[in-house]
């Protein structure tokens, strides 16, 4: 064993110094490591033919930093870091984990990805109609090369902007990716860093914009070695359901927010994202007089990007600019208008359901307000909820019928469709596609997809069959499955064949009923790019109505006057006088019968414009 010598320029010279991890550069291989409360940190590097050498990093500048730089260093080295002459572990800051996140960190040089896109430019978020994928269930592949091969599809389907499902890496090789234990490391399963630079650079290509779902409220039980550098990492006593939240407020918490801000500039710059989806932002516990949100929302807008946030609390905090209080996110989802649909369909009230009742009066408020509740009691919270947002500009909520969570977290994976007739799933299709509110679709759905979306994993035989443990207890406690016997149908999350179940059945977009439904979604689509061009309608274009057989949505826009309805009690109605139809969705040519009668949503143009 040979030992590599360490830089002997001052750290404090580079304006870096803070930045965690590897840095690549002219003179070898930076490294960097913040370890407060340990005292020492040494490298061990994987050489050709197995050689192994050591690098001891220099304590400072400030306390619990480490660096040092190893002058042969180059991309493609493997090494760990010991810990005060423990055994060695990963970089938690790691870029890459080739063998897994037991494995080695590697050394990558982003500057070798030769990126196609020579003018690329982030897009506004105004505009946007969002698709919400699992990269590891999106093709047969599973992979970032492989999704490369769908995207043509989803431009010609009309959505503008892809929503890759959380990528960093996590344990074994299959997750919904919400259990990432290396904030920087794409996931290896998926494939390298510059396969995903790849493709994020075909969406650019096809003009779609790129969103990464991003947490940054825990990291996942198994491969985290965070706590093997510093247990300052965390702040213990604010846990939330999913795990222990960062420290954002404690003793030494300066060092875990400049990290966590340093994630954000790192995805944005060295791989192209435009914008980012941030999980459960109301379970990121931060009193500070600038929560960490808007700090990040703040770095993301000064390159251009959007921030998109999923807070179930309805509160303007999220949206409001920095100047109110706000953290001055550019959107945020409302699953309000999710549960109303839902509901208005199944007759749920299990869990969060019992908010709702799905009647025609709460559709109007929710598309009036972009929220359901907006202060009123919840009867699922015990205590009042929300706040009054329809100040806010339409593009700024997120309106969906189906997301990862509301398929992937019910006993069966089964999505909406799977248990509605498909005459409903027509009509709310062609609606959610002409909302003045930001759509979002989730994969599979705009082709009635038979595939489950279920919850996998892949962790340890123990850990697994605790994860699997508490899925039942949750179930139960959630009246998702009534009795042992309804239980015993769920999918053990463990087993391979529950995410290869999981997976898109392309195949289907060939067969008629499938293909007729996804002609509604492109159809829908256009409609939306012809009628609102490349924004939302501004709230002064547009009204909500409550009619006898359901709600309608009058939109008065230069020229045109239209009118969008959704008939959800199946009772015939009079044509207006002077309409034109523009598109239904019981056209025969998406399996409908043409009939006036029966579940619909209906656009008209009324004629003369006035």
């Amino acid at each position: 064993m040979t030992t590599a010598q360490t830089s002997s320029q001052p750290l404090t010279q580079n304006p870096e110094w803070r930045s965690l991890g590897p840095g690549l550069h002219d003179h070898g291989v930076t490294y960097r490591v913040w370890a407060l409360g340990h005292q020492s940190v040494v490298a061990h590097f994987e050489r050709r033919q197995g050689k192994i050498e050591t690098l001891e990093l220099t304590p400072g500048p400030e306390p619990g930093y480490f660096s040092g730089t190893d002058p042969k260093g180059r991309a493609g080295d493997l090494y760990k870091f010991s810990i005060d002459g423990g055994t060695p572990v990963p970089d938690f800051m790691s870029h890459y984990q080739p063998r897994g996140v037991m494995g080695p960190s590697l050394v990558v040089d982003a500057t070798r990805y030769a990126w196609r896109v020579k003018d690329w430019q982030r897009p506004k978020w105004n505009g946007q109609v969002v698709y919400e994928c699992h990269i590891g269930t999106f093709t047969p592949g599973g992979t970032y090369r492989s999704m490369i091969e769908r995207l043509d599809y989803l431009r010609d389907l009309g959505v503008t902007a892809v929503e890759f499902m959380p990528i960093t890496q996590a344990a074994g090789d299959r997750g919904w990716g919400y259990d990432g234990v290396m904030p920087f490391a794409p996931f290896h399963a998926y494939g390298t860093p510059d396969d995903f630079r790849a493709l994020v650079d075909a969406c650019h290509e096809r003009g779609l914009a790129a969103i990464l779902d991003v947490v940054f409220n825990h990291l996942g039980p198994e491969g985290n070695f965070s706590h093997a550098y510093s247990d300052f990492y965390f702040h213990l006593g604010k846990d939330n359901p999913w795990g222990q939240n960062f420290n954002l407020d404690g003793e030494n918490s300066a060092p875990v927010r400049a990290m966590l801000l340093q994630n954000i500039c790192y995805w944005l710059d060295e791989f192209r994202i435009d914008g980012f989806r941030m999980d459960a932002t109301h379970t990121v516990h931060d009193p500070s007089p600038v929560h960490l949100l808007a700090e990040a929302a703040t770095l993301a807008h000064e390159r251009g990007a959007f921030m998109i946030a999923e807070d179930d609390r309805n509160s303007r905090e999220v949206l409001e600019p920095r100047e109110k209080g706000g953290w001055n996110f550019d959107g945020v989802w409302s699953d309000d208008f999710h549960h109303v649909m839902r509901v208005s369909q199944t007759h749920e009230q299990q869990y969060f359901y019992s908010m709702v009742k799905g009647t025609i009066d709460e559709m109007v408020a929710v598309l009036r307000q972009g929220f359901l509740y907006t202060g009123q009691v919840s009867p699922f919270h015990k205590a009042p909820r929300g706040m009054p947002c329809d100040d806010f500009a339409p593009q700024r909520f997120v309106f969906h019928i189906s997301n990862h969570d509301q398929a992937g977290n019910r006993l069966l994976g089964d999505r909406f469709h799977h248990g509605i007739d498909v005459e409903n799933y027509r009509a709310l299709s062609l609606f959610l596609c002409l909302i003045p509110y930001t759509p979002m679709l989730f994969m599979g759905q705009e082709w009635g997809a038979t595939a489950p979306f279920l919850y996998f994993t892949d962790m340890s035989e123990e850990l697994g069959l605790l994860i699997a443990e508490g899925r039942r207890k949750e179930f139960l406690a959630s009246n998702f499955a009534r009795d042992e016997e309804e239980l015993a149908r769920m999918s053990h999350p463990q087993e391979p064949q529950t995410f290869l179940r999981s997976r898109l059945d392309w195949a289907e977009i060939e067969k008629t009923e499938h293909r007729r439904l996804l002609d509604l979604y492109r159809d829908g689509l256009k409609w939306r790019r012809e009628l609102f061009g490349a924004s939302n309608p501004t709230r002064e274009q547009w009204t909500v109505e409550r009619e006898e057989n359901g709600v309608v949505i009058h939109y008065r826009l230069p020229g045109r006057n239209v009118s969008v309805h959704l008939n959800l009690l199946g009772r015939e109605w009079p044509m207006p006088a002077g309409a034109k139809i523009l598109i239904r969705s019981n056209e025969e040519k998406y399996s409908g019968g043409n009939s006036t009668q029966g579940i619909e949503t209906l656009v008209l143009e009324q004629f003369p414009v006035r």
